[in-house]
């Protein structure tokens, strides 16, 4: 891990409208930079607020921007459960290319699911320029979860952009660990202070972490910024 910078908020609100700030400027320098910006997002509900923030961003040309799922549940797309109909809800008015690590046609069959999945991605420009990241209580992230699928997303090949996870909530499909740590820049946002000992805790363990978000954070090489806020979320 290269380095890890901390941006406290008195409220969730401050945190939003900062983070969806930040996004913006991630998107506005690629944009220059290189003509176009792509951006994976994470599905969590808690972070709403801030995707909301950023569909009203302006300064750029939207039409040039891709966004994806960090990780997407093996549902059918319209479903309110589906990563890729809530990017679709915020972003798809202003004109982004929302794309899809879900084909409908192998909803029963991660594996297969990946393997579509990672045909599709190969058609995208990489790397990425910003992967935002959520955490949640066990310490998973994207769609790397404890369970026996996690060593294989973590430690796929670089070629291959997705992997297939099942769980017992519900199968999906993730980006894999090389995929997300190649990232240009990586955000994680989180709220209230459990979230916040069991990340710290996470990247004090680092590879040894019996949590997903510390072995992917000690992977990474590029800075990493974590928003955070004692203010739980709604």
């Amino acid at each position: 891990m290269d380095e890890v910078e901390w941006w406290e908020f008195d409220s969730a609100k401050q945190l939003a409208e900062q983070a969806a700030g930040d996004i913006g400027f991630v998107i506005e320098t690629a944009i220059e930079a290189h003509g176009g910006a792509r951006v994976a997002l994470p599905g969590e509900d808690g972070l709403a607020p801030v995707f909301s923030a950023l569909a009203k961003a302006k300064g750029f040309d939207w039409s040039k921007v891709s966004l994806l799922p960090t990780a997407d549940r093996l549902v059918p797309l319209a479903g309110g459960e589906s990563v890729h109909h809530r990017l679709d809800g915020w972003f798809a008015a202003r004109g982004a290319e929302i794309l899809s690590l879900v084909d409908e046609s192998a909803l029963a069959d991660p594996i297969e699911a990946a393997r579509l999945a990672d045909a599709r991605l190969s058609l995208l420009r990489w790397p990425l320029d910003l992967v935002c990241l959520g955490v949640n209580a066990d310490g998973g992230t994207a769609g790397l979860r404890p369970g026996p699928d996690l060593d294989r997303a973590l430690n796929a090949p670089r070629e291959r952009r997705a992997a297939g996870i099942r769980s017992p909530e519900g199968d999906l499909v993730t980006l894999t660990a090389p995929t997300l740590t190649a990232a240009r820049a990586v955000m994680i946002v989180i709220t209230g202070a459990g979230k916040r000992a069991l990340l710290e805790q996470a990247i004090k363990e680092g590879p040894l972490s019996s949590r997903p978000i510390g072995r992917l954070l000690a992977t990474i090489e590029s800075p990493i910024d974590i928003f955070w806020t004692a203010e739980e979320q709604a």
